[in-house]
């Protein structure tokens, strides 16, 4: 059986699409090379990598639970965070917000889909968002929560989002992955 060539990795160190993707490849032990790009420069690319990289390699971590109700939930909760919440505090919609304004939209578009992320976790999780195994909706809360951060959200009326958050940053596949470790990072954003 033929050696598969090494991944390439196109990434932005601060993309939560890219993030997503540097996690799952950490999960799965998967060695790659990362090309880094700039997304601020001419819009940028990005493609949609972790389904395709458990329907090819489901080992040594399943991102996809078997059970069809849990995988259900997984997808609920990755939509949620990666096409409910992220999209709308993009780089580009916030120009189009003014920069008065950004704070304030990002603020109320993260705690809007916190609120209802927040209440599905309160049925879903256990010790991650979906009971105790790893998911890709855990590996879409992480890059979300950060993105909160860096816009000051309170995270007081979501101890389940806080909770869960702190426990995958305690894996080294989340702290390897994390945009302050890349090689693209700016000097004064490296850990």
């Amino acid at each position: 059986m033929a050696v598969p060539e090494k991944p390439i990795l196109y990434s932005y160190f601060r993309s939560s699409c890219s993030w997503r993707v540097r996690i799952a490849l950490a999960l799965k032990g998967i060695d790659y090379d990362i090309i880094p790009i700039n997304l601020i420069k001419d819009g940028g690319q990005q493609l949609a990598i972790i389904e395709y990289l458990e329907e090819t390699r489901p080992t040594p971590i399943r991102l996809l639970p078997q059970d069809p109700k849990k995988r259900a939930s997984v997808r609920m909760i990755s939509d949620i965070i990666a096409s409910g919440i992220q999209p709308l505090q993009n780089l580009s919609v916030l120009k189009k917000m003014g920069q008065e304004t950004q704070l304030t939209w990002a603020r109320a578009v993260i705690n809007s889909g916190f609120g209802a992320l927040e209440h599905v976790l309160q049925s879903t999780a256990g010790k991650y968002c979906v009971g105790d195994e790893i998911s890709m909706a855990d590996i879409c809360l992480v890059p979300q929560v950060a993105n909160a951060e860096r816009f000051k959200v309170d995270f007081s009326p979501y101890p389940t989002i806080s909770r869960i958050n702190k426990t995958l940053l305690t894996m080294e596949a989340f702290q390897v992955s994390h945009p302050s470790r890349q090689p693209d990072t700016p000097p004064e954003l490296r850990a």
